[in-house]
């Protein structure tokens, strides 16, 4: 039986991280689908086409995906033939990100509306276009998930992460001194046995 994994990164990561996780997935092949646009109507496609690729060859199909990955994950493969998804700071709930970003800068549907995209200090630029993209493709994930979420993740709230728990077939895994990027030791060590853990 032919197992495959795809790994699908978050915001400045990069395809080849996939190859850090490959002794954590034995008898799986692992590939990084690479993208550098982190808009869902653009990166839809490239999932979209190294799925269909790996489905003819590939008996299972697993996921990894990190922070916005899965988001990207959900929307592209919710309908999709995935036995397992393991998510790592999951952004889980795009619409909400999107409004308590907005709140931080006070910025309301309105003022978004008129403008079209307004940048913010903390490096993100608000965009109607993809508020209204969200809101108007919603996601049913019915997809086995374990999730691994960081008690300090300045990003996405728990309240997100125990709503989604709770009407998904979705475990929790937190790691209560972690944070939203997972890059020391003590995390990636972490991350590591929870890895091999969820696999199976």
């Amino acid at each position: 039986m032919k197992k495959i994994i795809l790994y699908i990164h978050g915001k400045g990561g990069s395809y080849l991280e996939a190859e850090q996780y490959k002794k954590n997935c034995l008898n799986f092949d692992i590939i990084g689908i690479d993208y550098n646009d982190y808009i869902p109507w653009i990166v839809e496609s490239q999932i979209q086409s190294v799925y269909d690729k790996v489905h003819e060859r590939y008996d299972s199909i697993y996921l990894i995906a990190n922070s916005i990955g899965a988001y990207f994950s959900m929307h592209t493969l919710q309908n999709c033939d995935i036995e397992k998804a393991l998510f790592i700071s999951p952004v889980l709930d795009m619409e909400r990100l999107i409004l308590d970003m907005m709140s931080w800068v006070n910025v309301s549907e309105k003022d978004l509306c008129e403008k079209g995209e307004i940048p913010t200090n903390f490096g993100e630029t608000l965009s109607w276009k993809y508020l209204c993209f969200v809101k108007e493709n919603p996601i049913t994930w019915n997809v086995p998930t374990e999730i691994l979420y960081a008690g300090n993740d300045n990003l996405v709230s728990r309240q997100t992460v125990n709503e989604f728990i709770s009407s998904h077939n979705a475990h929790l895994t937190v790691m209560e001194n972690g944070e939203h990027w997972f890059h020391t030791d003590e995390q990636l060590a972490f991350l590591d046995v929870w890895m091999k853990k969820a696999i199976g």
